[in-house]
Parts: C-alpha cells; sequence; structure tokens
C-alpha cells in the first residue's frame, strides 16, 4: 500500500510545480533601525529578510509548513544603506524528498529603479506535516536551461552537504 504524505493525499499525487508557481518577491525600504555600527544595513537583518522569502517559497512549493535547515552559500557582495530600498527574489531550485532548496537574491533598488546585487544565498527548508515530521514534496518541472543548470548545481550543494555532515563538519 502506497504510504500516504498526509491525511489528504498520497505520494502518488503530488504533481511537479513549475519554478513560477512558488517565486516570491519582497521589498524593504532600510530603516533607522536596520543599521549596524558602520552605518550599513545590519547582515543579521538581511538573514532574517532571506529565512522569511525562502519560507514563503517553500510554502508555496510545498503546500505545507517549513523549517530552515540550513542557510547556504550567503555571501555580502555589497552594502545596503538607511533609505535604500531592497528587493528579494526567491526561487525554488532543486527538491529533495521532504526539502527545497530557494534561491535568494537580494538587490538594492535606487530611485530611479536601477538595481544592483548585494547578496545571493541559498537556503534549505524541510516540508514538515501536522506533527512536524518531514513530508514529501513535489519535485520541480523545470522549463529552461537556467533551470537545469540551478537544478545542478542544487545536486552538487547538496554532496557537498552530505559530505561535511559525513566528516562532521
Amino acid at each position: 500500500m502506497e504510504k500516504p504524505v498526509s491525511k489528504y493525499f498520497r505520494v502518488s499525487e503530488l504533481r511537479k510545480k513549475r519554478v513560477s508557481e512558488s517565486r516570491t518577491e519582497q521589498i524593504q525600504i532600510v530603516m533607522p533601525g536596520d543599521i549596524n555600527g558602520n552605518g550599513r544595513l545590519f547582515g543579521g537583518r538581511l538573514i532574517e529578510w532571506i529565512d522569511v522569502v525562502a519560507a514563503v517559497v517553500a510554502r508555496r512549493h510545498s503546500g505545507h509548513e517549513v523549517t530552515t535547515v540550513s542557510i547556504d552559500n550567503l555571501h555580502f557582495k555589497a552594502p545596503a544603506y538607511v533609505n535604500d530600498t531592497v528587493v528579494l527574489i526567491g526561487c525554488a531550485t532543486y527538491t529533495g524528498r521532504t526539502s527545497i532548496e530557494v534561491r535568494v537574491d537580494t538587490y538594492a533598488e535606487t530611485l530611479r529603479g536601477e538595481r544592483s546585487m548585494i547578496n545571493r544565498a541559498y537556503v534549505v527548508m524541510v516540508a514538515i506535516d501536522e506533527d512536524e515530521k518531514p513530508t514529501p514534496v513535489p519535485s520541480l518541472l523545470l522549463e529552461d536551461d537556467e533551470q537545469r543548470a540551478e537544478w545542478e548545481a542544487g545536486e552538487k550543494r547538496r554532496e557537498f552537504i552530505k559530505r561535511r555532515r559525513y566528516e562532521g563538519f
């Protein structure tokens, strides 16, 4: 007998989902309370915003509550300052059985609408059921070369994470 995913549907009923179905965009204006001692956007605040965007993407993709497993490849490329508009764009890039990898690109946007990337992060979320146990997620329907390249890179990141866990890092 096939294992139920939840009381509502079975694993075989999970359909592939398009990346566009869970894409999420969040806009923030950097306020004085978001600034660190050097007058720049506090990294912890940006991580909070990234985590929220990743969670929304993963919830939309899975149809379940999610929890953060890891934030990988977080690299601050440029600062943001008070009154800057910050745009965060998240999309699913890879799925495992119960996990969803989400790429969140962050941009500083000028008043003229010009954007420059300030950060890119990959966040791994796990879908959880009503008992807070991991639950299967739909796979991704890859529609173009960029999505296929992200998927392949996601496979490599997953293997790297497994290797690090095995080695005790």
